[in-house]
């Protein structure tokens, strides 16, 4: 596939399997996967995870696993919504009830953490959330004023997932607010804005496939909460495999 060069300095990307489509190299890229994967990694380093370790599957979750001491770490993860075998729950409240201060969390999920290596090519790369938005964003301006910023929702399977496109507009009303409504937004910029600012986050969450399906699963209690907009001052990077808080 023939990657194209970005013609605005926002854009956003509906699902991870664009990120082909794009030229990496010299961007800065934020990572969406609201249900769960991002919003479980910034819950992690917010609750003394020193690090979060993504892996594509089980079995390099498993691989990674071996190379630390024994009770060093916090295996965790699913595929296609069910925790693997032996691993402890992927969603955000369950993992810190489950324990993870002082120690590393490897975690493996369907979308969210392929799509964090898929767009490890970017120049700096971020992991967000509806809850860390405001503390990303604002990082990211200061850090890297003036470089172009590309958004991508993690989807699922290939397919667009309501939820991280709804996080990618509050990030894009977020960069509105501070840059100001002359920012050049892309066409898909300016979509996910429109859609965050048509519904309130907590609503809009529970209504969502990915949402119904977690409430039949008896887990609303954690899309509620991923749902809450910039309640984590974090600001979580990848760095040499892995997301770190800054």
């Amino acid at each position: 596939m023939t990657a194209f060069a970005l013609s605005h300095r926002i854009h956003v990307l509906g699902r991870r399997e664009d990120i082909d489509t794009v030229r990496m190299p010299g961007r800065i890229a934020i990572v969406l996967d609201v249900l769960f994967a991002t919003s479980t990694i910034v819950t992690a380093l917010a609750h003394g995870a020193p690090r979060v370790i993504p892996r594509a599957d089980e079995q390099a979750a498993r691989d990674e696993a071996a190379r630390h001491p024994e009770g060093s770490f916090v295996l965790a993860g699913e595929l296609l919504a069910e925790t693997l075998p032996g691993f402890a729950s992927p969603t955000p409240l369950a993992l810190v009830e489950h324990g993870v201060d002082g120690r590393s969390v490897i975690y493996a999920t369907t979308n969210g953490t392929v799509a964090l290596g898929d767009a490890a090519a970017a120049d700096h790369v971020y992991a967000a959330s509806l809850l860390n938005g405001a503390a990303t964003i604002d990082h990211v301006l200061a850090t890297h004023p003036d470089r172009t910023l590309l958004i991508v929702c993690s989807g699922s399977m290939g397919n667009f997932n309501l939820e991280d496109f709804y996080g990618a507009g509050y990030l894009v009303d977020l960069l509105a607010q501070r840059l100001g409504e002359s920012t050049d937004f892309s066409d898909a910029a300016r979509a996910a804005r429109a859609l965050f600012r048509s519904g309130d986050p907590a609503p809009t969450l529970a209504a969502c496939r990915v949402g119904r399906m977690m409430a039949g699963r008896g887990l609303a209690h954690e899309v509620e909460y991923s749902a809450r907009l910039s309640a984590l001052d974090v600001v979580a990077t990848l760095r040499g495999g892995e997301v770190v808080r800054l």
